[in-house]
């Protein structure tokens, strides 16, 4: 239920007694209205930007190059604004970095070359010198052994024989036994001498060409590993190269559709100075948006609803768009998302959250562009026939929504009412009001007409079975300290014990603060700060009251607003 006109308990009884001394009734002072039937509006009213929904981004593709480089540097960038065709050139960067990087990786990539040349010719001297041993060293190595082997073999042969004739010659006393000792000797040696060489023979074709050729087969893998390396190093240098070159090609960013050109501004979240603008000599890291091209076909408004609103609405509902800068122009919407998160809050929010509301414009006119200030109109709901009353009649008690009916001259009824939907002049009534009935508008001054029931008690019994607190538990023990620091407008805080002295001053009382807002917006005296009396104030005291329209009517009450403070402060 929309609470839309509140005085506290204490003032409403106040004023009951006061106005209740009175001898009659002036009726001429009375402000009265029917109870009528008709179409109803409820409507949540906001301001918003208009932007494209379908944008083409047009982005920094230059990479960032080391930490603290500060990004690239804008040379040139084309007027905001301007219509531009596809391929049309949109900015310039600075590449004079990336240039130089160019002749470094060029004379990167020559060196990589020339290690790779050095690298074939060393794997190719290698399978030569595997082969030359082969063919060559060993097959000259291996003969020699096999010709030393045959002589020795003859040898052995022909002292064998002259043995054999010594033996003979012993036998028949022709030569002494010294001469056929020397024949022994002799055969001895040459079968010494064959077998020196039939082992060498034997170690060079089985343990010598085995150990060669395992450091040949060594060499060339070694050869091959170097060149392997080499040529890796050569393609990463020529792949630092092909970047390089195209880091300096996207250095010059084009259009890649026909469109309207909108510099990527960047503003702070607390008003003000922007963070950022597109302009020449500015800075813009890799992947930064720095060009919109939007779709004028598909326009969309972004606005941001405070959160006492963001509940009433929903996707699918019309939405009314007035331009600002185009009198006259009404565009119809719809409301095609509801952000779940809050924006991001703003030094001047106080606390307000706010949510972004997308509605689609439907058939947007060609002389709409984006970043225009739009007036939307969200219909939450519409009745084509539904009971209602001004919200100035409706009187809020103990929770609950209550009217004062004029029966005649001085008959006077107090009439529990339920209503429903709300905007910033009239509610809906749901029940306890019939059409044509006459409704007492100005209620604060004739409350004493009002027969309101007793103010029933909170029932908080059920907390205490939510406490949960261990009997003999010891209190925190604080530690020496400064005094607390109260705000102004209260009693200062006590020092801990061993601190300084106590602060300047305490919290001021809610309903102090209460009273000051509403004398400050409720101009009319009837107790609801209105839409128009709201937007009569100064930016800072509107933001504050606003944010306590928890029911989104626009209109603020006493109540909201100590419910507002009670929730910040805590209690």
């Amino acid at each position: 239920m929309a609470c839309l006109v509140i005085a506290g308990v204490l003032g409403g009884i106040g004023y009951a007694l006061f106005f209740g001394g009175g001898e009659g009734i002036n009726t001429g002072e009375l402000i009265t209205a029917n109870v009528v039937k008709g179409p109803f509006d409820h409507i949540v009213l906001e301001q918003g930007e208009i932007e494209s929904s379908s944008n083409i981004e047009v982005i920094c593709l230059v990479k960032s190059r080391g930490s603290g480089t500060g990004g690239t540097s804008i040379l040139w960038v084309i007027d905001e604004g301007a219509r531009v065709e596809e391929g049309d050139k949109l900015v310039e960067l600075d590449s004079s970095q990336l240039e130089q990087t160019l002749n470094e990786d060029k004379i990167r990539v020559i060196a990589a070359e020339a290690n790779v040349t050095t690298a074939k010719a060393q794997v190719e001297q290698a399978k030569i010198a595997r082969q030359e041993y082969l063919e060559g060293v060993y097959m000259t190595d291996e003969r020699a052994i096999q010709n030393e082997k045959l002589i020795a073999e003859q040898d052995l042969v022909k002292a064998q024989k002259a043995l054999e004739s010594s033996q003979r010659l012993v036998a028949k006393g022709l030569i002494k036994s010294l001469q056929l000792d020397a024949d022994k000797f002799a055969v001895a040696k040459a079968r010494n001498e064959l077998e020196a060489a039939e082992g060498r023979l034997r170690v060079l074709q089985n343990l010598t060409k085995k150990k060669m050729l395992v450091q040949f087969d060594s060499d060339i893998e070694a050869a091959q590993a170097q060149l392997t390396a080499y040529e890796s190093e050569l393609l990463e240098q020529q792949i630092q190269l092909a970047d390089t070159e195209q880091q300096i090609k996207n250095c010059i960013m084009t259009a890649p559709a026909a469109g309207v050109v909108v510099h990527a501004n960047k503003y702070s979240s607390r008003g003000g100075n922007a963070e950022f603008v597109v302009e020449a000599g500015a800075s813009v890291r890799e992947r930064q948006e720095i060009i919109y091209l939007p779709d004028p076909s598909k326009m969309q408004v972004k606005s941001k609803v405070n959160e006492s609103r963001i509940t009433l609405i929903k996707e699918g509902m019309a939405v009314k768009i007035a331009v600002s800068s185009i009198p006259g122009l009404t565009l119809k919407g719809r409301v095609t998302k509801v952000n779940r998160y809050a924006e991001p809050s703003s030094f001047t929010s106080s606390g307000i959250k706010e949510y972004a509301v997308l509605v689609d414009i439907l058939n947007p006119p060609e002389n709409i562009r984006t970043g225009m200030t739009a007036e939307v109109q969200i219909f939450v709901q519409q009745l084509e026939d539904a009971i209602q009353m001004p919200i100035q009649g409706l009187y809020e008690h103990d929770n609950r929504m209550f009217a004062l009916v004029k029966d005649g001259p001085e008959s006077f009824r107090t009439t529990e009412v339920t209503i429903g939907a709300t905007n910033d002049t009239m509610a809906t009534i749901q029940d306890g009001l019939k059409e044509g009935e006459m409704v007492v508008l100005n209620l604060r001054e004739h409350l004493n007409l009002m027969n309101l029931p007793d103010v029933s008690a909170d029932d908080n019994s059920e907390m205490r079975e939510i406490a949960n607190v261990d009997p003999n538990a010891k209190p925190v023990q604080v530690e020496d300290g400064p005094g607390g620091g109260g705000r102004p407008g209260g009693p200062g805080g006590a020092g801990r014990p061993g601190g300084g002295p106590g602060g300047g001053g305490g919290r001021p009382d809610p309903a102090t603060i209460v009273s000051r807002m509403m004398e400050s917006g409720d101009q009319d005296g009837d107790g609801t700060i209105s839409a128009e009396e709201l937007s009569s104030l100064d930016p800072s005291m509107r933001d504050r009251i606003s944010a306590a329209d928890s029911d989104g009517d626009g209109a603020i009450t006493r109540a909201e607003i100590m419910t507002m403070i009670r929730q910040r402060s805590g209690g």
